[in-house]
């Protein structure tokens, strides 16, 4: 009698399936880290409720159709999740070897948006449309900047030729990260300039690189805000955000009007909120880019303190998550990208939440997983795929 043919060998004691397998102990589905992909996909669900809540009255953005934008926004999530997958399948390993690449296909994105291709949506310049498709390739840049300047700064550290990366090292690496942060402010866009900025130091804080070079970008980039404002580079609307910031009683029918209707929104909220999808300002539409840039002032009119705690503890989690990432790396460009990404993801939801809030200039920045918006869904979705692949090649005894 055969022991191994037929059904009786399939399912014979002892042998696992195929989704036994993927459940085993040491397999990559047990090692992933779940509290991280939780917080993100608990965040992107209440985004979209959010975003649902803000725009199914506003039917001259639906065309009639309130649930327009929650469908639009639960594709871009599952996208998302695609993207993470296959980021994290593909693991910091050859996703290294792919940065290259990756890096020269996001700089022609970005020098599409200063051509005719390049589109203009509420009056900035900073998409291009594809398959009838708006991306925002700035989004984009932010991943291959982390990528990019991690393997210049930890090639040779990973090697072992020195403890720390060298004068030359860090150059290179703010080069990489100097030319498409000058595209992108030629789009004008500020925001995303500051990010990368932020980035920048992020990467080279936890490289290791000398102090001096943290402490000469700083003066470097405040001698750069300097001249900007001095030579007038900046395009008026910009101007009056920063002086709506400065002064928040300044023009409130005017150019204060945006966070000025955002703060009365998040005041109206108190500690429990009046209900999702019944805030005051929320459904008489007096908060405008609602979905996008002031979407945090929907959790706070109508979450209140409690839900939009809940919502910045959830940032929390996968900040706390993604530092425990990077300090449990085995090499130092697996830490240097995670850090890099904790840099990101932090200075975005700090503005974001800060310019509801009054105490941060109006930059459109979104909220990370909770704005409407593909671009930055699908970014922020890779970023996470990138932290979920650099915890998998951890040694099981780790």
């Amino acid at each position: 009698m055969k022991v191994g043919g037929g059904a009786a060998g399939r399912w014979a004691p002892g042998r696992r399936t195929g989704w036994q397998s993927w459940l085993a102990p040491g397999s990559r589905v047990r090692r992933m880290d779940w509290a991280l992909l939780g917080a993100a996909l608990a965040l992107s669900v209440l985004g979209a409720a959010l975003v649902y809540s803000a725009t199914r009255g506003r039917t001259q953005l639906t065309g009639g159709d309130p649930y327009a934008f929650l469908e639009r926004d639960v594709l871009n999530i599952a996208i998302g999740m695609v993207l993470a997958a296959g980021t994290a399948w593909l693991g910091p390993r050859r996703l290294r070897d792919l940065v290259p690449v990756l890096y020269g296909v996001t700089i022609l994105m970005v020098l599409l948006v200063l051509t005719p291709v390049g589109a203009t949506i509420n009056g900035s310049r900073r998409w291009i449309m594809i398959g009838g498709m708006s991306i925002q390739p700035s989004e984009f840049v932010k991943v291959t900047i982390v990528l990019a300047m991690a393997l210049l700064v930890a090639t040779k550290v990973d090697t072992g030729d020195r403890a720390r990366p060298d004068n030359r090292g860090v150059v290179e690496a703010l080069a990489v990260a100097g030319v498409p942060a000058l595209l992108i402010l030629l789009t004008p866009d500020l925001g995303q300039a500051m990010g990368i900025g932020v980035i920048v130091l992020g990467v080279l804080l936890a490289s290791g690189a000398s102090v001096r070079w943290i402490g000469t970008l700083m003066v470097v980039g405040g001698l750069g805000v300097l001249a900007v404002w001095q030579l007038h580079l900046l395009d008026q609307y910009q101007i009056n955000r920063f002086a709506a910031f400065a002064d928040p009683a300044l023009d409130p029918s005017g150019v204060g009007y945006n966070t000025s209707q955002a703060r009365i929104a998040i005041g109206a909220g108190g500690l429990m909120g009046q209900g999702l999808f019944h805030g005051a300002q929320t459904t008489g539409q007096f908060v405008p880019e609602q979905q996008t840039d002031f979407v945090f002032s929907v959790a706070g009119e109508e979450l209140g303190f409690m839900g939009a705690g809940a919502l910045i503890a959830l940032l929390g989690v996968v900040l706390w998550r993604a530092l425990r990432i990077a300090r449990d790396c085995p090499d130092l460009y697996g830490t240097v990208v995670a850090a890099g990404i904790v840099a990101w993801l932090a200075f975005q939801a700090f503005e974001n939440i800060g310019m509801n809030l009054g105490i941060m200039p109006v930059t459109g920045l979104p909220l990370p997983f909770v704005s409407y918006g593909g671009s930055s869904m699908f970014a922020g979705w890779i970023g996470i795929g990138i932290l979920q692949g650099i915890h998998l090649q951890r040694p099981l005894s780790a």
